[in-house]
């Protein structure tokens, strides 16, 4: 039974998203001719507050909201590697971000595929980083849509059958045209309110749960005897790492953030940022998105505590369902509506990177070289509508857990361009066969890992005789590394030749801050 004012609720901050939106022609510069990088990029323009709003809100997804939280719930200690893996980005994005978007101002470069091909002249190698990162994205694009069904099934809110899908094809239609329109300034405007909306709901339910289950000690405490209960755990032991869950837990926080950096939804909102001021002082204020994550971690344990006995299978749902049993109708209402408005944001940055990476690096590359800037948007709009009707097709189509375990292997894949991008901005000794030959190498183990394990993120290894925990990804990039720096000086010895470098970084390794200041603003 829906209840009507929490549904009231949770309608009135998504639709004022929705008009939201609207506004995001504001943001356009009149006297600015159509073209991919206003559409995709909103001209690089966008000052500090604008780039912290939506770069946290494009890093920080609404199924990080409930997904975190539920791996909580459902495994203990273990699920809190989201936490310094989300630390360990700020220090990265501060050193690698400004470096990335002052190469991509100055040769007008759209996309991570197009400084790959300039950085190494070679086509074929752009191709592959291209096409990794649309196969990496549209996984993670369909999670955010059972993000928001989880959040409204958990809170009653999910008509059942036919009616249930129109829903969330309506749900979804507002932004998919405010995107086809505004592009990246549609999900830069949501994205403030999304910001407000998910910090107050975070502090409001952190405070009343918890007042409610008798304060931190004893949230914790109940919460070990429940999963000794389970059979997870020993008390609060259960709660704690154990020795052999380490090495995965530090394997997957540093895995995870260097994946997170090379996704091209990311990249993204970092190259529309005003200039590396801009990206160096939002790396600095970061962190306080992590805070709010924390916040709901806490609440994965409170739901622990309370009980909550979540469907099985679906353990995400375990903090939208204590929201809704330890919460005013109104209150929680308000909750469902910020972690729906949390799921546009960045599905609709990740559509547009699709979208962006097929025009440049696909169309523009293999179909009509000649095409004019206002022809790429356009070719960029369309496969945006595509890719967000593939996510929703996607996720009636098929169990909720193939999409869970393609977005694990995505995660995997696009680790397997760092090679060729991140140590690319510092050196360029790799020769690009040996990238792509490492890729290749890199992608298969990575896969063959993953499935092997039953699509866990978390192998078996042994070591010298003892027996480690490690993040499938980090074993795939370590192979692919090998794999390329040992084929390097391999291609270079046959008389392999090399591309030609047009980005005008040094050839060696420089770790000095780059020179330039903010870009012009209006």
């Amino acid at each position: 039974m829906i209840d009507g004012v929490t549904a009231a609720a949770c309608l009135s901050v998504v639709g004022g998203a929705s008009l939201l939106a609207v506004t995001a022609r504001r943001l356009h510069r009149s006297d600015a001719l159509p073209s991919l990088t206003g559409w995709a990029l909103a001209d690089r323009r966008l000052g500090p507050v604008w780039t912290w709003f939506l770069l946290g809100g494009t890093i920080f997804t609404a199924y990080t909201f409930t997904a975190v939280p539920g791996l909580i719930y459902g495994e203990g200690a273990s699920a809190f590697f989201a936490l310094p893996y989300t630390v360990i980005v700020c220090p990265m994005a501060f050193l690698l971000l400004p470096r990335l978007w002052m190469v991509a101002r100055r040769h007008g470069y759209v996309t991570v595929a197009d400084f790959v091909k300039g950085r190494y002249g070679s086509a074929p190698l752009a191709l592959v980083v291209a096409l990794t990162g649309i196969l990496a994205t549209m996984p993670y694009l369909a999670l955010q849509l059972l993000g928001i069904r989880a959040v409204l099934v958990a809170g009653g809110m999910y008509p059942g059958g036919a009616y249930g899908d129109l829903a969330m094809i309506a749900l979804f239609a507002g932004l998919a045209l405010a995107t086809y329109r505004h592009g990246l300034r549609a999900p830069t405007v949501i994205s403030a309110m999304k910001g407000a909306a998910i910090f107050c709901s975070a502090v409001a339910a952190f405070a009343l749960v918890l007042a409610k289950l008798g304060g931190p000690g004893k949230v914790f405490d109940e919460a070990g005897r429940h999963l000794a209960a389970r059979g997870t755990g020993t008390g609060n032991a259960s709660l704690l790492l154990t020795q052999q869950q380490q090495s995965g837990f530090a394997t997957l926080a540093l895995g995870s953030a260097l994946a997170l950096l090379l996704y091209p939804h990311v990249l993204t909102a970092a190259f529309a940022a005003s200039g590396p001021d801009t990206l160096r002082r939002v790396s600095i204020a970061l962190p306080a998105w992590t805070a709010v994550l924390g916040l709901f971690g806490i609440l994965g344990v409170a739901a622990m505590a309370a009980d909550v006995r979540t469907p099985r299978g679906n353990a995400e749902a375990a903090v939208p369902m204590l929201v809704d049993h330890l919460m005013p109708s109104a209150l929680a209402g308000l909750v469902f509506g910020a972690i729906t408005v949390g799921a546009l944001v960045p599905a609709a940055v990740m559509s547009i990177a699709a979208a962006t990476s097929f025009a440049r690096n696909v169309y523009v590359e293999y179909i009509h070289p000649t095409a004019t800037p206002k022809r790429q948007m356009r070719v960029a709009r369309v496969v945006s509508l595509i890719a967000k009707v593939g996510a929703i097709a996607f996720v009636f189509g098929l169990r909720d857990q193939a999409a869970i375990n393609l977005q694990l292997l995505g995660g995997i894949w696009i680790l397997q361009t760092l090679p060729a991008v991140l140590i690319g901005l510092f050196t360029r000794r790799l020769h690009h066969r040996a990238l792509l030959t490492g890729w290749a190498a890199g992608m298969a183990v990575g896969t063959v890992l993953a499935v092997r394990e039953g699509f866990s993120p978390v192998v078996p290894l042994d070591l010298a005789g003892h027996g480690v925990q490690v993040y499938a990804g980090v074993v795939a990039v370590a192979v692919n590394l090998v794999v390329t720096v040992t084929t390097s000086p391999f291609f270079d010895r046959i008389g392999a030749p090399r591309g030609r470098d047009t980005t005008e970084l040094p050839d060696r390794l420089t770790l000095g801050r780059p020179q330039g200041g903010e870009a012009s603003r209006p």
